[in-house]
């Protein structure tokens, strides 16, 4: 018997052999051949055999895996470790019609439906990290048996009764590659896995969640929604369940499903409520599985107008200056997920008009906007935001949005733009406005370049508002009078504040949305001066300060608690005390 992995030197001709080894006469193969053309050629001659009844489907079976050098085997799930779909994902199982059949000393033996697929050895080696040994079996065998373990574990697990409420059929899948939907585990529709990611996706959707976070622990899985950048916990589906469920995810962001050793990255778009919906999909290797995190990105939450985005009067007026100013730098800073992109979507939203060419260059594009150009870029072709930028400045652009200054040639370039009659908006991640002036001149920007440039900084942070529904006056403990007693001496008369008591609408977290805590710095003629000269940090701060109308984040913050937006801990969560 030849090695198992090594393929005939010379493709099998199902016919002859089974004439060869006197299973059909010659007659036989000569009818089932001109029954096979009259259909087309569309039926494999193993199949016609069949089906004029020459000869079994075990016999054909048996015959092709000799000639392989296979073991031929009849299986059922007695005979099958089903533990081993950990190892193996079902969804792979089904496409492959493959079945792994038990684990001895390292060596994984494999139910394998076509002899002649002489790299699915590998493909499982590779996946698995274990020596693959095949056995070959027919389709039928192969395919009761991985029923019989979808049923089993559909048995162990029920979605929520929560998911009677939801018509995962709401939920339509748009790929730009091809999911086969008549595809056994791919695409079948009572599919407990298929089921289970939809009712995943489209309850977070319909949560207004932003992440969704697959999370596989020591024998244990949980699924967390983030809401309101904060995670609770919605489901936990039994940790077998893990495999196949990150395979039904790599499958529709079109990842591949056999890589289980290194980040991958991919994209899913659905429909649901005839709006469109992007998922950003993240995969990470762990110590107990695959860690899998969807970004949600829901166009109906394309664009806010900067009025709904809790700015005081003073400051959106003070905003509005800035974005309509003909040339010049408006910065945005702040940390990671504080709402940056959403404010300057705004401000292109308000500033946008059929006489002006606004253009943007961001990585990713988080939102379509309607009449603005809007590029992506793609470092390793070479499209940076360095590049692109220098490109773009030929396509005649009025206004420019950065999705971020993050080097010095990226900076200079901005900067010399502005300089050169367009206004360019971008964002930074400093702590507070003051800083991101200084942060330029790290980057390697000239000073007196940076004061020529810079027209105004905004810096935000988002903090839960308290919940309308169930908002109550708040009962202070002692750590909550100590922060109110400091504030009093630093000038801020806080006598009562608002907290939520917790109802079914904010899933008795006390709150429900975000809003943001903002700090506008528009430096005036004196700090202009200063920054040319290469003033310090705090001299800037105390400059920006010396403005009677000028209002921290801290300030900003306190406002909203006292007008009953938000809770003091919320905003010594985001902000230094």
């Amino acid at each position: 018997m030849q090695d198992p992995n090594t393929p005939p030197t010379t493709p099998v001709r199902v016919g002859d052999l089974l004439v060869d080894r006197g299973m059909i006469s010659a007659d036989q193969l000569s009818q089932a051949l001109d029954y096979q053309r009259n259909s087309d050629g569309r039926k494999l001659l193993g199949n016609v055999l069949v089906e004029l009844g020459f000869v079994t489907s075990e016999q054909v079976m048996e015959a092709v895996a000799d000639s392989y050098g296979l073991p031929f085997a009849r299986i059922d799930t007695s005979m099958v470790d089903s533990s081993l779909s950990e190892t193996v994902p079902l969804e792979y199982c089904e496409k492959q019609c493959v079945v792994p059949m038990f684990l001895v000393e390292g060596r994984l033996t494999v139910a394998v439906s076509d002899p002649a697929n002489v790299f699915i050895a590998e493909e499982i080696g590779r996946m698995t990290e274990l020596q693959v040994q095949l056995v070959a079996a027919t389709s039928e065998d192969i395919r009761g048996v991985l029923a019989t373990m979808r049923q089993s574990e559909a048995d162990v697990f029920v979605i929520d009764d929560a998911s009677d409420s939801l018509d995962i059929d709401d939920m339509e899948t748009v790929t730009e590659h091809s999911i086969d939907v008549s595809d056994p585990g791919l695409g079948a529709d009572d599919s407990p896995v298929i089921k289970l990611v939809n009712y995943i996706i489209l309850s977070a959707v319909r949560e207004s969640a932003s992440d969704i976070h697959i999370e596989p622990d020591d024998g244990t899985l949980r699924v967390r929604y983030r809401v309101d950048g904060g995670l609770y916990e919605k489901i936990q589906p039994p940790y077998q369940m893990l495999a196949s469920l990150v395979s039904r995810i790599k499958i529709m962001s079109a990842l591949d499903i056999s890589e289980r050793r290194i980040p991958q990255d991919g994209a899913i778009t659905i429909r649901v409520d005839n709006r469109q919906i992007d998922l950003r999909v993240s995969t990470m290797p762990g110590k107990f599985g695959e860690k899998v995190v969807m970004r949600i990105v829901d166009q109906k939450n394309a664009v806010a107008s900067l009025d709904k985005l809790g700015f005081s009067d003073h400051m959106l007026k003070t905003l509005r200056m800035l974005i309509n100013q003909p040339n010049g730098v408006v910065l945005v800073t702040g940390p990671t997920g504080s709402g940056k992109s959403t404010t300057l979507y705004g401000a292109l939203a308000e500033i946008n008009r059929e006489d002006i060419n606004i253009s943007t260059v961001e990585n990713p594009v988080e939102y379509n906007l309607a009449g603005i150009n809007q590029f992506q870029t793609h470092d390793k072709a070479g499209f940076t935001f360095a590049s692109a930028l220098r490109a773009l400045l030929r396509q005649d652009p009025d206004v420019v949005m950065l999705g971020e200054i993050r080097d010095q040639e990226t900076a200079t370039i901005a900067t010399q733009a502005a300089l050169t009659g367009h206004m360019v908006l971008s964002t930074l991640h400093t702590n507070d406005a003051p800083s991101a002036v200084t942060r330029l001149i790290n980057i390697g920007v000239q000073p007196y370049l940076v004061a020529a440039a810079l027209r105004g900084v905004l810096a935000q942070r988002l903090v839960r508002k308290v919940c309308s529904h169930c908002a109550e006056t708040a009962v202070h403990n002692d750590k909550d009078k100590l922060i109110i007693e400091q504030l009093a001496r630093q000038g801020f008369e806080i006598t009562e504040t608002v907290k939520g008591a917790g109802c079914k609408r904010c899933r008795n977290s006390g709150f429900a949305g975000r809003m943001g805590l903002y700090e506008i710095f528009v430096p005036d003629a004196e700090c202009l001066d200063a920054v040319s000269k290469g003033a310090s940090l705090q001299e800037i701060r105390r400059l920006a300060g010396q403005g009677s109308e000028y209002v921290t984040l801290k300030e900003d913050g306190i406002t909203k608690v006292m007008a009953g937006l938000t809770t003091l801990q919320e905003v010594f969560k985001v902000v230094a005390a």
